[in-house]
């Protein structure tokens, strides 16, 4: 064999590993994690509103709704991109977002929403994260449909951007809205 064709035959195969692992990418969503809890129902939870630990919230107040829990937290970088989003899709979303704090001090999670905006229904704080284990928390951000049965339909991990919105939990959230709840 000719040795100067190796290393363009070893470019050429890292450059077609290269395209195939971004193909593949492209085509499984590293944020499309199937969950074990898909279609079953929501953990219980009863946690403290955040900055008032006396006021506590839970799946108890959202029996017969559907929602979007929204695991976020101010030491989140990702969060800072998802926010605007989440802002901006609230009331087209049309059923409560809660704000789901995880691992984070309740005083830089207060900032954090008084610096960015608030557009959840109401806020519940998790500092252990131990209902967060419950529900497969990897980290910050990640959301969770629940429809009105209290039923997980559908996980995010990572930033819920526009085309999430629009592609992924619009046609749920319309799919819901055809079943009885």
């Amino acid at each position: 064999m000719n040795t100067r064709f190796v290393p363009l035959a070893g470019f050429a195969l890292v450059a077609a590993l290269l395209g195939f692992g971004i193909s593949y990418m492209r085509n499984n969503s590293m944020n499309e994690v199937p969950s074990p809890l898909i279609g079953k129902p929501a953990p219980t939870f009863d946690l403290p509103r955040l900055g008032d630990p006396d006021s506590r919230f839970g799946s108890k107040d959202l029996n017969g709704k559907p929602y979007l829990l929204n695991v976020f937290a101010s030491w989140c970088f990702a969060c800072r991109d998802e926010h605007p989003v989440l802002m901006a899709e609230r009331e087209a979303l049309g059923i409560p977002i809660i704000g789901f704090n995880y691992k984070d001090e309740p005083d830089d999670a207060k900032r954090w929403l008084e610096q960015f905006g608030d557009p959840y229904s109401v806020v519940i704080a998790d500092r252990e994260g131990r209902i967060a284990i419950d529900f497969g928390v990897y980290g910050a951000p990640e959301s969770f449909l629940v429809d009105g049965k209290g039923i997980i339909r559908y996980k995010r991990i990572g930033a819920i951007t526009p085309e999430v919105i629009a592609f992924e939990l619009k046609p749920r959230l319309a799919a819901m809205k055809g079943e009885v709840q």
